[in-house]
Parts: C-alpha cells; structure tokens; sequence
C-alpha cells in the first residue's frame, strides 16, 4: 500500500508545495487531526464545567497539530521524496517546530483534568499514571536517552547510510517521518514541559541541552554545506529528473540545517532563561517573606555573634 505521495514530474514551487498531496494513507495528517480533536474535547469539558485551562495552551497545541498535518500532507511531502533539502526542511519542522508547540499545550495535564475518574477514565489514568512512573520512561527522557537519538537523527542518518537503507522500503520516508517526531518530542519534552514528569531538569541543565543542540545543527548544516560528495544517494535520481543538481540541492539542506534549524533553538533558550529567572524570583520574593514572619535564623546567629564581639570589646 503506498503511503506517501509519487515522486514529482515538475520542478517545486510555492504552488506546489501548498497543493494536497496524493497520499492513499496519510498516516500523519490522521495522527493529527486525531490528537488536535481529542484535544479540543478535554478543553471543552473543563471550560464547560467551569474549570479553567488557558487558551494560549491550546492555540499552541493546535498549531501544532496543524504544521504536522501540512508537512506530511501537502505538496511539501511529494518533494520531500525528492530533494534532500525538502526532505530536510521536513524533518527539522518535525524535530524542531511541531514539538514545542505540542509540548507548551501540556496535553498530559489536559489528560489528568479532564478524564474522568470512572469507567473508561478510571483505566486510562491508571495506565498514564503507571506509565509515568515507570522506570522505562525515566530513562527514555534522560539526557543519556534523547542526546544520542538526537544525534543519530542527523549524523546517523546521513553519515552513517541509515537514510539510504530505510528509504528503499515501502513506507520508509514516512517511518523516518515518524522517527523524527518522536526523537523531537523525546528531547523537547524534559526541556519545555510543564506536565507531571518521572524526571524534572534543573534549569541549568535544560539550557545546557539547548547550547548543545545550537551546536549540533550549526556544525552539521556547516558540514553538509561543504561536502563534496553525496551523502544520500536515493535522491540523486528523482533530484536529477527534476533538472537539478543533486549536490547544489544537498548544500541547500546544509543552508536549511544552519539557518532554518537555529531558530527554534534560540527561541527555546529564550523560554528556558525566563522560565529560570522567573524561578528564581519567586523562590527569593518566599524567602523575604518568610524571613519577615519568622525571621532569618543564621541571620539572628550572625547578629548575636557580631554583638557578643562587640560586647567584648566594651568590656576590655
């Protein structure tokens, strides 16, 4: 069954690209519309028994749902068959866009307010519950987890041929498709969420993960800019019968790395630094309430010392 669009005939252009892919089984754009439907109905529920839940959480999330069904379902999956810097321009949306955006709409706390507690519910909480507290997903969002598939899904796929031999299956582009969403989700969720997690990254360590993730793309897209050779040969035939040079296109995906992939990057440092500064004033403004209340024992110690010092020197 063929799951992804036929390759192109005509060179890209903004038309094209935009147009419905012909696509027999959209498995991402159904993944989508599935998430962005079951989503509304948890926000509906808790709206309309007078529970709040913010609205800027659900425009994110529904964002998010949206550019993963547009990636995958237009014109641009048809060429992401073809050029390796559409291919590439998918696959940094997939790891470096969709993902925030799904992350920020907190869909695990969404869950845990808005399923019921009996019946069906009752069984769905359960497992999430069991599933967070699981030793497997401790592991899977650790940095010893998500750095190396993140760094597989660049260097490993194109360095190491893992691209060239997973495309020439029926269904390959999609599962690479599907690999990058979840490598994206994987990394980006112990860096933005605000869900219940098994894990919990200090600050520091989530702006580290960011730092290493700018440089992870900056020298990859560098590299791929300077290659001489190709580095995925399944697309050197449909990139050639599109009247375009397969190295060129190549370099262009190099650009798109470097360029395209920093800006979610630097915006994501951007939310981590807030959210640091905004924890920390908070954590100082208790304290100086709490020292107004009860006072600041190390404080009242160091006082008494330095007046038992005084005291003593009176005295001489």
């Amino acid at each position: 069954m063929r799951v992804s669009g036929e390759i192109p005939s005509s060179p890209p252009s903004l038309q094209t690209f935009l147009a419905p892919a012909d696509i027999t089984l959209p498995v991402l754009p159904i993944v989508a519309g599935i998430l962005a439907a079951l989503y509304l109905v948890g926000a509906i529920r808790l709206w309309t028994h007078g529970r709040r839940w913010p609205v800027w959480r659900t425009i994110s999330f529904l964002l998010g749902c949206v550019l993963l069904a547009a990636v995958t379902g237009l014109g641009v999956e048809t060429y992401g068959q073809a050029l390796v810097s559409v291919f590439m321009f998918q696959q940094l949306t997939l790891m470096m866009m969709v993902p925030p955006l799904l992350v920020l709409g907190s869909p695990g706390t969404l869950l845990l307010r808005a399923t019921p507690h009996h019946g069906a519910g009752r069984v769905v909480l359960t497992a999430a519950h069991g599933a967070l507290r699981s030793p497997a997903a401790r592991w899977v969002l650790s940095p010893w987890a998500t750095v190396p598939l993140y760094l597989f899904a660049f260097y490993g796929i194109y360095l190491a041929g893992a691209a060239d031999a997973i495309l020439i299956f029926p269904g390959g582009h999609v599962a690479l498709e599907v690999g990058f969403l979840l490598a994206g989700m994987l990394f980006t969720i112990p860096i933005l969420s605000s869900d219940p997690l098994p894990i919990r990254l200090g600050h520091g360590a989530r702006a580290l993960d960011v730092f290493a993730e700018a440089a992870l793309h900056a020298f990859f897209g560098v590299f791929l800019m300077m290659a001489s050779t190709i580095l995925v040969g399944s697309f050197v035939a449909p990139t050639e019968a599109l009247g375009i040079d397969p190295l060129a296109d190549q370099q262009l995906a190099g650009a798109l790395a470097w360029s395209y992939g920093e800006a979610p990057t630097v915006l994501m440092l951007i939310y981590v630094m807030h959210r640091w500064f905004r924890s920390d004033t908070a954590r100082a403004a208790a304290a100086d309430r709490y020292a107004d209340v009860h006072g600041n024992a190390d404080l009242d110690t160091y006082n008494a010392y330095l007046k038992k010092l005084s005291s003593h020197d009176r005295d001489r």
